[in-house]
C-alpha cells in the first residue's frame, strides 16, 4: 500500500506542476482529474466487470447525480467514457461498470483483462450529458449495459419516494448486470424482460405505456432510443424524453469527400455513411478519440484549409473556423486539410 501512495503522490504532484489537474472549463465537466485507486473489481453478469474507484488519500470525491460519467485514461493511452452506476451520497467512491466488447477498439478488453484492484487509474469529471431531472413520474427503459446510468436514477426516485417503472431489457438474465439491486430497489415497478424468456421487445408498445407528462429516461441500442422518441412525440408532448447513447451517431445526409493530413502527406476519403474520424483511423490508428458522439472534445483538430459542416455540440463560435470534432463534423466542399 506504501508503494501505491507513493506512486500516487509522485504522479498526482508531477502532473499539478505540469497545470494538468487545474480547474476544469465549468461548461463541460465538473471535478478534477485525479488519479484513483482501484478498490474492488467485482464481476456482475456475464462479459460485465464493475470498478470501485476510491482516492488512495482517502479524500472525498466531487459530489454527482444520476446520469453522471467519466473520463478515464487507461495505461494505454486511450480515453473511454464510463457511466457512474454507484451511489451519489457516497462521496468516497465512484463506481463503473463495463461490458467486453470482442469486436470494439480494444478499450473494454484493456478494461477487463489488464486491469486489476490495486491499480491506479486517472480519470476526469463526472460530467453529465444525461440530467436527471424533478418529476411528477418516471418511466426508465434500459437496454444491456444501458442500465448503468439509470440505475442510480432509480435508487434516488425511490430515496425520495418517486413513482418509478423500469423496463429492464436484455439477452438473458445472466447476462443483465445489477438485477439483485434494482430488486431492493422500493415504491416502483421492476419489469425484466430478457429476450430468451420473452423474445423481442416490441418497442413502441412499451414506450406508448408512459404516464402522460413522465419523464422518460432511455438508455440502450439505438433503435431503443428512436422508437422512444418516434413514438413519444406523435402521442405525448407533455412527456420529456431524455436517451443516452453508448455507440457512434449515425451518419446522416453526409455526402463524401477528401482529407488531407498535412504532417503526413496522407490522403484519405471519406464515405457519405462513415465519419471523418473513421476514416482518419484506417491512417492513423492512434488519433485521439472517445465519445464518437460530438460532446466530449477528445477528436478536435485543428483545420488549416476547407469549410467545415458543424455537427458537435461543443466548440464555440471562436473555434468553428479553425477547428472540428472529427468524429460528427463534416466538409461542407469537397476537400479539408487538417493538422494531423
Amino acid at each position: 500500500m506504501a508503494g501505491l501512495l507513493d506512486a500516487y503522490k509522485r504522479t498526482f504532484t508531477s502532473e499539478a506542476t505540469a497545470g494538468l489537474l487545474s480547474r476544469p472549463n465549468p461548461v463541460r465537466r465538473t471535478g478534477f482529474d485525479v488519479w484513483l485507486r482501484i478498490d474492488a473489481r467485482v464481476i456482475e453478469a456475464e462479459d460485465v466487470v464493475s470498478l470501485t474507484l476510491r482516492s488512495p488519500a482517502g479524500a472525498d470525491l466531487p459530489s454527482w447525480i444520476p446520469g453522471a460519467h467519466l473520463d478515464v485514461f487507461l495505461p494505454s493511452g486511450r480515453q473511454r467514457q464510463y457511466s457512474l452506476t454507484g451511489d451519489p451520497a457516497d462521496r468516497t467512491t465512484y463506481r463503473i461498470a463495463v461490458r467486453y466488447l470482442a469486436d470494439g477498439d480494444g478499450g473494454s478488453r484493456e478494461m477487463h483483462d489488464d486491469l486489476r484492484e490495486g491499480d491506479l487509474l486517472r480519470i476526469r469529471g463526472p460530467r453529465n450529458a444525461f440530467t436527471y431531472i424533478d418529476a411528477p413520474e418516471y418511466l426508465f427503459v434500459a437496454g444491456g449495459i444501458g442500465i448503468t446510468p439509470i440505475l442510480p436514477m432509480v435508487t434516488e426516485c425511490a430515496r425520495r419516494g418517486a413513482p418509478w417503472r423500469l423496463i429492464y431489457l436484455g439477452r438473458s438474465r445472466a447476462s443483465m448486470p445489477f438485477l439483485h439491486e434494482l430488486e431492493r430497489c422500493r415504491g416502483g415497478t421492476l419489469e425484466v424482460r430478457p429476450d430468451d424468456e420473452f423474445g423481442g421487445p416490441d418497442l413502441d408498445a412499451l414506450v406508448a405505456e408512459a404516464p402522460r407528462g413522465a419523464a422518460v429516461y432511455v438508455c440502450g441500442p439505438p433503435p431503443l432510443m428512436e422508437s422512444a422518441r418516434r413514438v413519444l412525440s406523435a402521442t405525448d408532448p407533455t412527456a420529456s424524453v431524455h436517451t443516452e447513447r453508448f455507440s457512434p451517431l449515425p451518419v446522416q445526409d453526409g455526402d463524401p469527400f477528401r482529407i488531407t493530413l498535412r504532417r503526413s502527406g496522407t490522403t484519405v476519403d471519406v464515405g457519405g455513411d462513415e465519419s471523418a474520424l473513421s476514416a482518419i483511423l484506417r491512417a492513423v490508428p492512434g488519433a485521439a478519440f472517445s465519445c464518437r458522439q460530438g460532446f466530449c472534445g477528445t477528436c478536435k483538430t485543428r483545420v488549416l484549409a476547407g469549410e467545415i459542416d458543424h455537427r458537435d455540440r461543443l466548440l464555440p463560435d471562436s473555434d468553428r473556423d479553425s477547428a472540428m470534432l472529427t468524429c460528427v463534423s463534416r466538409a461542407l466542399g469537397d476537400d479539408l486539410v487538417l493538422d494531423l
